[in-house]
């Protein structure tokens, strides 16, 4: 069978087209902005909108509709993720100016990497149920391609800035062309040049890396001196209807920006506990704030070799660039890495960063007790925020600032619309507007992580089975177990295996039989052996056989090993270790 042929009945097989209409029948729908619980629903889709909801008992349901059955089941809005970077790939190698190994991996190889897999990165945002995502600093090529995607099913809403206008430029993303993610900004005249040179472009806003102190003065005295560009920048960008976000990370910077029209702060507050004065003017000035709580540790840890990850985390996320989060364990430049292990696991540099993350977190129960617009956005793509996957992650902490699950629910789903006036669009379950829901199986006032319970994704009117949407290949399987056998994790190891998984020594000698004694022979090794840690050399794949040769650190010894990996029914069945 020809293999497109065969890949386009799969993806067919996968989802339920709504040409005409679709109801979801006895749902309980979760309605965001009064914070209750509507049960016994029924909802009419019709096309890519929501036409009707009504009682179960009093809607009547032509014999020619797709029905899906909602019986215990909750609905609410598609997730909004307010802050990513297509640019960005999460793993170790995105990031040239936080830390170099280009050695390894050229950021020209990267960015092209960031191109090809876009569609694969949208189809994993839509498996998290995630129908609507927010670029905010981009380039001129995403710019472009994201249009391929407005009429894709698969493919969330994307708004999306063009380059980053700045005060300051890391040397590595200069003369990259239309790759290039930055627009330098010196004066009052770059400013209005550089919003003026996106608009060819179509953005749906700009943005601002509003950087202070990295020209030798103190933060507040460079925010001023930087200040005139900034508000040019913001007016420039308001004459052509278009809103303004503003990465700031210190209260003068975030004051100044909100204060000279800022519509959209991109991250917390860091420095100090936040002034009454400040919180009531971003409440009085209507300024939507994405807390993206995770991203400082996620580089932190990294760079500490001190990662954790959650089964989720390890099921989840693109196994490729998690895989690659360790790989300071043994690339060869061992000055450089143990430099930046040095850095960041010093007493201080831990300090600094729980500092960081307390003065954060308070800030964000400051906001959300008064009533701040508070839009949820993980800022994934950068080191260690992976995907999609990052997503629970953000959720969980911000329950931990002290938000409420209702709240959060509001975060995630109708303030994401706010933020672009576009919740008449999109946001909650209403009649009129786009049929972008979860269909889940329980209910995530209950536990915020019954988000991650999904049933079906509805996605511009189509309904998505999350598992057939992206499905896993059986190189995702090799490098999954290879990754959690990396953090130790038994059960995220233990995850891709069949239960009959039968272990050989290369060709035919049978060692042993199932997943229980895999488990006994695994987490014994976990437990109790030091400095483990599998390095993957080489890799052939060839149907449904992986093929990967290892470099194998035991404790003190090194060892080459080639194992062989055969998959069916989705699950690895056999193991093949070549002597």
């Amino acid at each position: 069978m020809n293999i497109k042929f065969a890949l386009a009945i799969s993806f067919l097989v996968s989802t339920i087209s709504v040409c005409g209409q679709t109801y979801i029948t006895n749902v309980t729908v979760l309605d965001v902005e009064k914070q209750k619980l509507i049960t016994h629903q029924t909802i009419e889709i019709t096309d890519d909108v929501i036409s009707n909801i009504k009682k179960s008992s009093a809607l009547n349901i032509p014999k020619d509709a797709v029905i899906i059955d909602g019986t215990n089941k909750y609905v609410v809005p598609g997730l909004v993720d307010s802050h990513i970077h297509f640019f960005q790939n999460g793993g170790l190698y995105t990031r040239p100016d936080a830390i170099d190994l280009q050695k390894y991996w050229s950021y020209t190889d990267e960015i092209a990497l960031a191109k090809l897999e876009m569609e694969t990165t949208l189809k994993r945002y839509l498996k998290h149920g995630i129908t609507t995502l927010i670029d905010v600093g981009a380039t001129y090529n995403f710019l472009e391609q994201r249009k391929s995607y407005s009429d894709k099913a698969y493919a969330p809403e994307i708004l999306m800035t063009g380059p980053l206008l700045t005060t300051y430029e890391p040397e590595v993303y200069s003369n990259l062309g239309k790759d290039e993610p930055f627009i330098l900004t010196q004066t009052i005249e770059d400013g209005i040049n550089g919003v003026k040179a996106q608009l060819p472009y179509s953005p749906d806003f700009i943005k601002i890396w509003y950087i202070a102190g990295r020209d030798g003065l103190s933060i507040e005295a460079s925010a001023q001196k930087n200040l005139p560009i900034i508000k040019a920048i913001i007016d420039e960008a308001h004459k052509h209807h278009l809103k303004v976000a503003v990465h700031a990370v210190q209260q003068v910077t975030a004051k100044l920006a909100v204060e000279h029209g800022a519509d959209f702060l991109v991250h917390s507050i860091k420095d100090e506990l936040l002034s009454p004065e400040f919180v009531t003017l971003l409440k009085t000035n209507k300024t939507v704030l994405s807390p993206t709580l995770q991203v400082h540790g996620a580089y932190r840890n990294t760079f500490g070799q001190r990662l954790e990850m959650s089964n989720y985390e390890l099921a989840e996320s693109d196994p490729y660039q998690l895989g690659s989060l360790l790989d300071l364990k043994h690339l060869s430049d061992t000055i450089l890495i143990e430099n930046y292990k040095t850095r960041t696991n010093t007493a201080k540099s831990i300090a600094d960063l729980k500092k960081a993350d307390a003065i954060s977190m308070a800030n964000l129960k400051i906001l959300s007790d008064a009533g701040v617009l508070i839009a949820t956005g993980t800022d994934a793509g950068n080191i260690g925020t992976l995907h999609a996957s990052s997503y629970l992650k953000e959720l969980q902490l911000m329950q931990d600032s002290g938000m409420n699950n209702w709240q959060i629910l509001q975060a995630s789903t109708i303030n994401g619309a706010k933020i672009f006036d576009k919740e008449n669009e999109f946001g909650t379950v209403s009649i009129g507007k786009k049929a972008n829901l979860l269909l889940l199986d329980a209910n995530p006032i209950d536990a915020i992580e019954n988000l991650t319970a999904i049933h079906s994704v509805i996605n511009k009117g189509t309904v998505f089975t999350p598992n057939e949407l992206l499905p896993d290949t059986p190189a995702d399987l090799a490098q999954r177990q290879l990754n959690a056998y990396n953090f130790r994790n038994i059960e995220a190891f233990l995850e891709p295996y069949a239960d009959d998984v039968e272990v050989y020594t290369f060709p035919n000698t049978l060692k042993y039989k199932g997943k229980a004694t895999m488990r006994e022979i695994y987490g014994n090794m976990f437990k109790n052996i030091p400095n483990l840690h599998c390095e993957l050399e080489g890799r052939i794949i060839k149907g449904n056989t992986v093929i990967d040769k290892e470099r194998v650190q035991v404790g003190d010894k090194i060892k080459e090993a080639i194992a062989i990996y055969h998959i069916e029914n989705n699950k690895i069945q056999k193991v093949y270790f070549v002597k």
